[in-house]
């Protein structure tokens, strides 16, 4: 028998799950790139300066839980990106970022029913503080490139939570958001794609696999494998 039950074709969830209304949680927290946008905008940058293949596979490989320290994936990816012009950065947001379908339906079904948004990202400030904006998120944690001269050094900055937005700092965030909102975390919903997501996938109250790699699948209660983001509001009624 499998764990599995699909409720319609690309959506299933764990056997024997239960799942409240959108109502009775009060948080969601999502990954960035590969799930609220359509882009890893690491490789995006890359390809500005013809590295996108070699940058793109270390990527790929750490989402994958491949590469098991994804500190280290991320300082070697950041340092082939010195030099990079950050007017680069603007032109990857303006031409090659997409929100993924449904994003901003999912994102208005839950305001509309009282949750709060967490953008919460192994990715970067530069594009998660103009989704905040765009979007009006309420919180967002992310990766501070640093800039010299107009340009990356290759470095991420140090902030006041840490140097570097991993998987455990994720896990870390979605609880510390909860606390100060004075909610369980069962109250909480995470979504996400890759390796890096698995610690804040199990502390949420309900987790989701949303066109994930296997290993993220493995650990979630509800696998959303076609279609957009808003397909989540089919089981949150």
């Amino acid at each position: 028998m499998t764990d599995w039950i699909e409720l319609a074709p690309g959506l299933s969830i764990r056997r024997a799950r239960t799942v409240r209304a959108l109502a009775d949680y009060r948080l969601i927290v999502l990954d960035m790139d590969s799930t609220l946008i359509t882009i890893e905008c690491i490789d995006e940058i890359a390809a500005t300066v013809g590295l996108k293949e070699q940058v793109a596979a270390i990527t790929e490989a750490t989402m994958r839980g491949e590469i098991a320290d994804f500190r280290q994936s991320l300082i070697q990816r950041v340092a082939l990106l010195k030099g990079v012009p950050v007017d680069a950065l603007q032109a990857v947001y303006d031409q090659r970022l997409g929100l993924t379908p449904g994003a901003e339906t999912l994102l208005a079904a839950c305001k509309a029913a009282g949750l709060k948004v967490l953008l919460v990202s192994g990715g970067f400030s530069f594009f998660a503080e103009r989704l905040r904006a765009r979007l009006g998120l309420d919180f967002v944690r992310s990766n501070l490139l640093e800039v010299a001269d107009g340009a990356l050094t290759g470095r991420v900055l140090p902030q006041v939570w840490g140097e570097i937005c991993d998987g455990a700092v994720k896990r870390a965030t979605l609880l510390d958001v909860a606390s100060l909102m004075g909610i369980d975390p069962a109250q909480t919903i995470a979504v996400g794609d890759g390796a890096n997501d698995i610690p804040m996938l199990q502390a949420a109250g309900l987790s989701v696999a949303f066109h994930a790699k296997p290993k993220v699948r493995e650990v979630a209660d509800v696998a959303l494998d076609q279609g957009g983001l808003d397909r989540l509001l089919q089981l949150l009624k």
